[in-house]
């Protein structure tokens, strides 16, 4: 297993990952990264200022990603882990949790203070993940990410 930033031949491995996952857990697709643009063309949609978006790739197969971004609309300081995604073969084996780790350390490199995330609430395995590493629960969105279908909003400080 290795982890590295995403390249261009990555877009439509990670495209292919973050839809399945929509399909799979039957999760509404409208108001959610599964229409999101940035989903086409992830290598493009991270090459800003204090963002990056990671691929699992083991084997030399992208299994699955996550990303760093600031959150949308939102102080300075706040930003989004974006877009975290497994293929099944993977899960329950504790990249999960690596991923997580390494996009938050990045995170506090970049200066963030705070972290702040959306999730479906049939994503039960990656909401007990944050919620074991100090993530709270909100009452409702922060930020303008357009993912008005997420039920599911949680914040960290850093």
């Amino acid at each position: 297993m290795h982890i590295r930033k995403i390249q261009p031949a990555d877009n439509t491995s990670i495209e292919k990952i973050i839809k399945s996952v929509f399909i799979e857990f039957e999760l509404a697709k409208v108001g959610t990264a599964y229409e999101d643009i940035e989903t086409t063309r992830m290598f493009e949609s991270y090459q800003g200022k204090k963002e990056v978006y990671f691929v699992i790739e083991v084997n030399g197969q992208v299994l699955g990603g996550g990303g760093i971004k600031h959150l949308k609309n939102a102080d300075k300081n706040i930003c989004e882990l974006q877009k975290m995604y497994f293929s099944p073969q993977i899960r329950g084996k504790g990249y999960g949790k690596i991923m997580f780790q390494t996009c938050i350390a990045e995170a506090k490199k970049f200066g963030y203070k705070q972290c702040y995330l959306e999730s479906a609430t049939e994503l039960k395995a990656a909401i007990h993940l944050y919620q074991k590493n100090k993530f709270n629960h909100l009452d409702g969105p922060l930020g303008g990410t357009g993912h008005y279908s997420c039920g599911v909003w949680m914040i960290k400080d850093l």
